[in-house]
C-alpha cells in the first residue's frame, strides 16, 4: 500500500483525472442535476420567473468572475505561484498519491480560512455577499460569484506552494474543492448518514451556511470537510428551516446589481464614515462594524 501511494505519477494521468472531476463534472453531473431541480420546482409549483431570472443572473456573474480570474491568472497569479515555487519554497515534492491527497487536504483547510475571512472582514464580505444574496438555493447559486472572489484565495494558497507542492497541483486542488462545493447547493438531498454528516460537508450543512436566520450567520465555512468547523467552533447543525439570502436583500435579478452591490454598499459606508482610520477599518472590521 505504501509503495502504491509513493509511486511517482505521470502528470498527463493526473491532469486527466482532475479534468474528469473538475471540468467534465459540469456536463455529466451538475447540469443534469440542475435540470432535475427545475423539474422539482415545477412539480412543487415553485418554478417562477424569479427562479429562472435568478439562475440566469448566476450564470452571468460566473462569466464575469471567470473573465476576472483568467486576467488575474495570466497576468499575475500563475507567475507568482511559480516564482514562489522556485525561490521561496521548501524542497519540491514528488508527484504521487500522498502529495495529491495532502495537497487537497491543505487546499480544503486553506479554503476554510479564506471563506471565514471573506465573512469576517468588510472588503471580503463586499465581494462574497454576492454569493449569499440569492433567496433561492440550487446548483446555479454555486456559480454566483463576486468581483474579488478570485483574489483572496491567493493569500492562503501561496503558503501551500511554499511547502514544496507544485503550483499546478495546488491550482487543481483548489478547483477540486470548489467543484465539491457546487454539489452542496441543493435542497433535494436532505440529511445523509451520520458518519458522513460528521466528517464531510453536506447539502444540509451548506444550507445552514446560506441561511439568513440569525443563528446560522457565519457558520459552516468548510469546503469538503466539516471537521474544520467542528474543531474551530464554527459548526451549526440544520434544525430550523433555512431562510436563504442576506439580512438586507437586494431584491433584484439584474446581474450588474447583483455583481456589484456589495462593493457599492461598502463604498457608501466608507464615504459616510468619518475619519481616515475609521474608513480603513470599514475594510477590515466585520461587516456590521460601525464607528463610534
Amino acid at each position: 500500500m505504501i509503495e502504491f501511494l509513493n509511486k511517482e505519477l505521470n502528470w498527463v494521468d493526473v491532469e486527466y483525472w482532475f479534468s474528469i472531476f473538475n471540468d467534465w463534472s459540469l456536463v455529466y453531473l451538475i447540469i443534469p442535476f440542475f435540470i432535475v431541480e427545475l423539474v422539482r420546482y415545477k412539480i412543487q409549483d415553485r418554478l417562477s420567473k424569479d427562479v429562472i431570472f435568478d439562475s440566469i443572473a448566476n450564470v452571468i456573474t460566473l462569466g464575469a468572475f471567470v473573465t476576472i480570474e483568467y486576467i488575474i491568472g495570466i497576468l499575475f497569479a500563475t507567475k507568482l505561484y511559480f516564482w514562489v515555487h522556485y525561490n521561496l519554497s521548501l524542497p519540491h515534492l514528488p508527484l504521487n498519491w500522498i502529495t495529491i491527497i495532502c495537497c487537497v487536504l491543505l487546499a480544503d483547510f486553506a479554503y476554510y480560512w479564506d471563506h471565514r475571512m471573506m465573512h469576517r472582514i468588510g472588503i471580503g464580505w463586499a465581494t462574497h455577499t454576492v454569493h449569499h444574496s440569492s433567496p433561492h438555493f440550487n446548483m446555479s447559486v454555486a456559480y454566483r460569484f463576486g468581483p474579488l472572489d478570485a483574489v483572496f484565495p491567493l493569500l492562503f494558497s501561496i503558503p501551500i506552494v511554499m511547502l514544496g507542492f507544485d503550483p499546478i497541483l495546488v491550482l487543481l486542488s483548489e478547483v477540486f474543492v470548489q467543484v465539491f462545493q457546487t454539489l452542496l447547493h441543493t435542497e433535494m438531498i436532505k440529511k445523509l448518514p451520520k458518519p458522513i454528516e460528521y466528517i464531510f460537508n453536506t447539502p444540509s450543512h451548506h444550507r445552514v451556511h446560506h441561511g439568513s436566520n440569525r443563528q446560522y450567520w457565519d457558520k459552516n465555512y468548510g469546503g469538503i470537510l466539516i471537521i474544520w468547523d467542528r474543531i474551530l467552533g464554527t459548526f451549526e447543525p440544520e434544525v430550523e428551516t433555512v431562510r436563504y439570502g442576506i439580512d438586507k436583500p437586494i431584491n433584484s435579478n439584474n446581474p450588474f446589481v447583483i455583481f456589484f452591490h456589495g462593493l457599492q454598499r461598502l463604498g457608501k459606508k466608507v464615504a459616510t464614515t468619518k475619519g481616515f482610520i475609521n474608513k480603513l477599518l470599514c475594510l477590515i472590521k466585520p461587516p456590521g462594524w460601525e464607528s463610534k
